[in-house]
This record gives structure tokens, sequence and C-alpha cells, in this order.
């Protein structure tokens, strides 16, 4: 495969309209005080991506009615444990993949 000029501008045109929304917000923000209230709802987003996720992975919309993915609820459990007592994402993490891993081998 051979890098025309075509491709070279489309890739970095991605890499702009890709790099620009997540950089210009912290640019612009910088430099300003935000009042408390704003920065006590920003603290919640971080949590608020997690449970969706969470919740994406573990509720299936099969096209008629939502199901229970259970094998992603059963490593979720471990894994909640884990973060509850280690309060670590790295081992949160690792144990959470690992309960999967094994799920996923037995069933």
């Amino acid at each position: 495969m051979s890098l025309n000029i075509h491709l070279l501008l489309l890739i970095l045109g991605c890499a702009l309209v890709t790099v620009v929304p997540r950089v210009l917000p912290f640019v612009i923000v910088r430099n300003v005080n935000l009042p408390v209230p704003v920065i006590k709802w920003l603290s919640y987003i971080p949590i608020c991506i997690l449970t969706a996720l969470v919740v994406e992975s573990v509720v299936v919309n099969d096209g008629h009615q939502l199901t229970i993915n259970w094998p992603a609820l059963a490593a979720i459990v471990p894994a909640f444990f884990t973060a509850l007592w280690t309060k670590s994402l790295l081992i949160t993490v690792i144990v959470g993949v690992a309960a999967m891993a094994v799920l996923r081998f037995f069933l």
C-alpha cells in the first residue's frame, strides 16, 4: 500500500477532527475559574460514564426485550468487591478481566 497525498490528507483531517474536541475544552477552561457548583457537577462525569459502560455490557437489548448478560454480571461481582477492598483501578480491572476469562472458558 502506498501513501499518496489524498490518503495523507485524510489521515491528517481525521486526526484534527479527533484532537480538536478533546483538547480545545482544556485550553479554553485552563485559565478560567469555574464556579463551585460547576466543579461539583463535573466531578460526577467519570462515575456516570463508567456506570453507562457497565450497564451497557450487562443489560442487552435483543430487539423486543431487555435481557441480562449473566456472565458479565457474574464477572462484575468480584471486580466490585476488589474495587471496594483495594481502591486500585489496575487491580480491579485485572480481577474483572480474569473473572470474565474464567467464565468464558467454562461457559
